[in-house]
């Protein structure tokens, strides 16, 4: 037998380690599905003997008992979980478009979304937590935050400069407002104290921006035409494969700002973009903005911009509610996604 090259064996070796972890993960995504289809089928039935045969609340508690006998060890099976079974299917069984979705995360996930009242909400967190890989804890986190509501005011020139492949992702990945109660600051701080704070804080900070964003460093250094330029902070998202650029401002937003973080995006564009990736896009973080000069100034912007908010105790401005967009235009957006990547777990 021949000498084996170590670099062909090492190619050898990852090439068969990235196929089993290829099918470990199609068995999961299928047994996610089938045990999905098992609930649903479960709370059928329940509620088919319940409407039809005015079978009353103790069938549950009973059927918990003989099945956990029949399946000992098995812990899906407690009354309080056939109850989330028949809830479930009461939830989406007149509903022909969140159905599909419903069996792209898992069973846990499932409960967390169905305690959101409005449909349209839950469509959101289904599709982003199956596209985005959110586990468990972060969806929670999704949802007590009010991220339905914040991404849905978002205001970025996206739409207008962003390519088809990545234009939905992207319109996700930014949010309306920041709510960095997280971090132990006064009213009255700083450009500087809220940048320290959030490089002290640097996972929970992540974690607020939405998730798939990877940190690259603070005071991002720039040089053009002799002269040095310094970004706050540089993040890269995954997803998108892009460098993000983002800028922190005290108090309201203004339209030179949005020259500034242009200027920033061409010098990322030119001098540190790698090949595959995408164009940077920048985020404009202020303590308020007036929604209207926003506008006005993103209109003609050449680079991909989004401007928030953001405050330092966790809750969503009273003005937010009567500033949704109508039913009709949140189902419109929610569709643009597509249909979303399976959930493992």
């Amino acid at each position: 037998m021949s000498l084996i090259d170590a670099q062909d064996y090492s190619h050898f070796l990852s090439n068969i380690k990235q196929n089993i972890r290829h099918h470990q993960l199609q068995a999961m995504r299928a047994v996610n599905k089938e045990l999905l289809a098992l609930y649903w089928e479960i709370g059928k039935s329940i509620q088919e003997k319940q409407t039809s045969l005015g079978w009353g609340k103790s069938i549950v508690q009973t059927l918990a008992k003989d099945l956990q006998n029949e399946f000992p060890g098995r812990n899906g099976f407690s009354s309080r979980n056939l109850w989330c079974m028949r809830e479930l299917y009461c939830t989406y069984s007149e509903n022909e478009k969140l159905q599909p979705l419903v069996a792209e995360i898992s069973w846990s996930k499932n409960l967390l979304v169905m305690r959101c009242k409005d449909e349209l909400e839950r469509e959101f967190y289904l599709r982003a937590t199956a596209r985005y890989g959110w586990t468990k804890a972060v969806l929670q986190y999704q949802i007590s935050n009010q991220s339905y509501q914040k991404y849905l005011l978002g205001q970025t020139n996206f739409e207008q400069v962003l390519p088809e492949s990545i234009k939905s992702q992207a319109i996700l990945a930014v949010k309306d407002h920041y709510s960095f109660d997280f971090l132990e600051l006064s009213t009255a701080h700083s450009e500087r104290e809220l940048e320290q704070a959030l490089i002290k804080n640097v996972r929970q900070f992540l974690i607020e921006m939405g998730g798939n964003f990877a940190f690259i460093g603070n005071q991002y250094r720039l040089e053009v035409g002799g002269q040095e330029y310094f970004i706050d902070l540089l993040l890269f998202h995954r997803r998108l494969r892009c460098l993000v650029a983002i800028e922190l401002k005290m108090g309201d937003f203004k339209p030179e700002h949005k020259g500034k973080m242009e200027f920033y995006l061409e010098s990322l564009d030119r001098q540190e973009r790698l090949e595959g990736e995408n164009n940077p896009i920048g985020i404009i973080i202020c303590q308020n903005k007036n929604k209207t000069v926003v506008e006005y100034a993103l209109k003609n912007a050449s680079h991909p911009i989004g401007v928030a908010s953001y405050s330092i105790v966790q809750q969503l401005p009273e003005d937010y509610q009567n500033e949704l967009p109508s039913p009709e235009e949140i189902a419109e957006r929610l569709l643009a996604w597509g249909e979303g990547v399976v959930d493992n777990g």
